[in-house]
């Protein structure tokens, strides 16, 4: 038997790459160079022999037959990359295949992998002090447009403007004078915009499975079929929130990536969740025979704030929904940032979200169907929807509720007292009890009313 190779790589810092800056023009134009990557920089070193496991999303795992194609992949790809996309640098490794058990060479890569990203390649962006710098990045610049100075990686950036190819593929056709090319033309009537962040349940072991049978045509068929189904996914949320654009204005949604089990987006506030409930049920219908589900996390963000934490922030709320759903069932996590200062979900929870040691407002995630008794999405909007209404009842429950809160962070006992006499008072008692109400079986207590009061802000507040 020929020897066979493992190959791995990842690349490194994918999200700092594309977000480094807030200008829609570049975000795009650097998610297409992170895809470039993955498929057509490595698409020269794959022969007619070699078993692609994956090439997409920032991930590239196949098997050579022989040490030589394998060698030169890892001698040469790193070149190339660091050349067409600077900026961008990867980590590589290789695992000797023998008569073993594939699933445990995989790991055994993984964990290689996992070793070289704390071994960085060296960047061929830094220069002399004295070079003339970009001011949006701080890398030394190669060329001057509009009167500001541009570094390399940005300038590939602006010159790999695939835009209307990723918002064809994401919306499924639209006209170019529709595409919003400045983050002003994507708010509505407040200046809330929303990072969507969406990732697929259980492909690793999919993936594992099928390399196992080392099924060229299997793998290929997986993998159009993973891309067909996050591509009508896209379609299928695109469509749930179409209705509510503005005829004369540019569509409020930008695509980042769509690549794989992966989707993360930039949109309008008010659309964000209709739209990724949609899109999550859609891929896991599409993806039901291999029993694929996705979770997503959403940052409500102010469109002044750095996009690059606004995505930290999403990547999070999804992790923090696999997580809880045991990355099982399809769900999702939001949050709306109310401070201006970058912090981590964890210091988020700890400062705003934990008002005493009895207490949190954490209630998610919320679920795409039914599960164990947990909230479906759709139960949290019937409620925000019954506080939306400008009657006096809606607004007594509003204004209740948000003294509740306060009494919850400062006077436990007071806040418990309050809630009973509420209950007394109010025409819509139901409300306000399933929104103060702990979540079954959770310690410590954790209640919906603040996730409620966020997307009644988010979907109503006009400051515009």
């Amino acid at each position: 038997m020929a020897e066979q190779y493992l190959y791995g790589a990842s690349v490194q810092g994918i999200q700092k790459f594309i977000f480094q800056t807030n200008e829609l023009r570049d975000i795009v134009g650097a998610s297409e160079l992170v895809q470039e990557v993955c498929t057509k920089m490595f698409k020269e070193f794959v022969t007619d022999k070699t078993i692609v496991i994956v090439m997409a999303a920032g991930n590239i795992k196949c098997i050579f037959d022989n040490r030589e194609d394998c060698e030169r992949a890892v001698l040469e790809f790193p070149r190339k990359v660091l050349t067409e996309a600077p900026g961008i640098t990867i980590s590589q490794a290789v695992v000797k295949l023998e008569n073993c058990n594939l699933n445990e060479k995989m790991q055994e890569l993984e964990d290689h992998l996992r070793a070289q990203r704390n071994r960085p390649m060296a960047s061929i962006t830094t220069g002399l002090m004295a070079i003339e710098r970009s001011r949006k990045t701080g890398l030394p610049a190669v060329s001057k447009e509009d009167g500001d100075f541009i570094d390399a990686g940005t300038k590939k950036k602006k010159d790999n403007q695939n835009t209307r190819e990723l918002c064809k593929k994401s919306f499924g056709g639209v006209k170019d004078k529709k595409i919003a090319y400045d983050i002003s033309e994507m708010t509505g009537k407040n200046d809330w915009i929303a990072i969507i962040h969406a990732d697929g349940n259980g492909l690793g072991n999919v993936v594992r499975g099928l390399a196992q049978r080392k099924d060229q045509k299997e793998l290929k068929d997986f993998s159009e079929k993973l891309d067909a189904a996050s591509e009508e996914a896209a379609h299928a949320a695109y469509k749930a929130v179409e209705e509510t654009f503005s005829k004369d204005k540019p569509i409020p949604l930008r695509p980042v990536v769509l690549s794989g089990d992966d989707m993360t987006i930039i949109c309008r506030a008010d659309l964000a969740i209709d739209y990724t409930k949609a899109f999550i049920e859609k891929f896991e219908d599409k993806m039901k025979d291999e029993k694929l589900t996705a979770c997503a996390g959403i940052a409500f963000i102010k469109s002044s704030y750095p996009f690059y934490y606004g995505y930290e922030l999403a990547e999070a709320l999804c992790g923090e929904a696999k997580k809880a759903s045991g990355r099982k069932a399809s769900c999702l996590m939001f949050h709306k940032v109310q401070s201006s200062f970058v912090e981590d979900f964890e210091e988020i929870k700890r400062k705003e979200l934990t008002p005493n040691n009895n207490a949190s407002f954490v209630y998610g995630p919320y679920y795409i169907k039914e599960h164990d008794g947990d909230w479906k999405i759709d139960t949290l909007l019937e409620k925000v929807d019954d506080l939306s209404s400008e009657n006096r009842e809606g607004n007594a429950v509003k204004s209740d509720l948000r003294r509740w809160m306060t009494l919850l962070h400062d006077n436990p006992e007071q806040a418990k007292q309050f809630a009973e006499r509420a209950m007394q008072v109010l025409a819509k008692k139901g409300l306000f009890k399933e929104l103060t109400e702990p979540k079954p079986g959770k310690s410590p207590n954790c209640y919906a009313a603040y996730d409620a009061l966020s997307l009644v802000s988010i979907f109503n507040q006009e400051t515009k």
